[in-house]
């Protein structure tokens, strides 16, 4: 099975939250603390041990409650770039062009639609120039156009939902 949050995109039913998970995702969608033992702390305030906790989280994950967990990175203020890009993919190679395209470091995430445009990812690079040779790379590799769509502008929306 691909690495989480690369795999392509499928349909899952609705996750079953405990009590206890609903309280983890709610305290920690933002504010995470920053000091020497943020999980302890954040532990603490909900009544938990750092063990109990890391446990669920490792339990959310896996069950793809949460499919990520980590900082967010403003990458064009660290010198990198990200863009969305699309393929038109043969049905009868999807399967192999997912993994092609999953192999590369610099895809984030990778999605089946159904549209002419049926595969979606988002490639992520260390510098600018990045984004045009991880592109090259898989045009090169399956023999398909890429077809990147970058951002013309940003919009920060906080969402925070009561799991």
């Amino acid at each position: 099975m691909p690495p989480a949050g690369r795999a392509v995109a499928e349909r899952q039913a609705p996750a079953t939250l405990s009590d206890t998970d609903r309280r983890i995702i709610n305290a920690l969608q933002g504010g995470f603390p920053l000091g020497d033992t943020p999980y302890r702390d954040v532990a603490e305030g909900l009544g938990m041990t750092e063990t109990a906790l890391l446990a669920r989280l490792e339990d959310m994950l896996a069950r793809r409650v949460l499919t990520r967990f980590g900082p967010m990175y403003h990458i064009e203020r660290m010198g990198g770039r990200f863009v969305l890009a699309a393929m038109a993919v043969p049905e009868s190679r999807f399967e192999a062009v997912s993994a092609q395209v999953n192999a590369l470091p610099e895809v984030a995430h990778n999605y089946r639609r159904e549209h002419a445009l049926n595969m979606w990812f988002v490639l992520a690079t260390e510098t600018v120039d990045g984004i045009d040779a991880a592109i090259a790379q898989i045009e090169s590799e399956t023999g398909l156009k890429v077809f990147p769509f970058p951002k013309l502008k940003e919009y920060f929306v906080e969402m925070k939902l009561q799991a």
